[in-house]
């Protein structure tokens, strides 16, 4: 069997270590940049978000209670309203 000036192969690519190593190490550093990035960015964010928050006049969870006490009210008057009828409704209004 001639040789034809190539080594024993087993089929593989012949690769090199150092480009492998220089590609694994710069990506594991875009991913530390990345992450710095977005550990900057939210904490940016959520400081943001309280400055916001204690600005308001009414607080979220205030705010929140408000517009449940409501919306019971207006279920509550709903069903008054389909119970009884809109005649129900004309005689309290009298």
């Amino acid at each position: 069997m001639a040789n034809n000036g190539v080594q024993g192969t087993s089929g593989l690519p012949q690769v090199r270590p150092a480009p492998l190593v220089t590609g694994a190490a710069l990506i594991a550093v875009g991913g530390v940049i990345a992450l710095a990035g977005v550990v900057i960015g939210g904490v940016h964010l959520i400081a943001a978000t309280r400055q916001w928050i204690s600005e308001m006049d009414v607080t979220p969870s205030e705010l929140a209670k408000l517009k449940l006490a409501q919306a019971r009210a207006a279920a509550s008057a709903g069903a008054d309203a389909w119970q009884n009828g809109p005649a129900a409704a004309n005689t309290r209004n009298s």
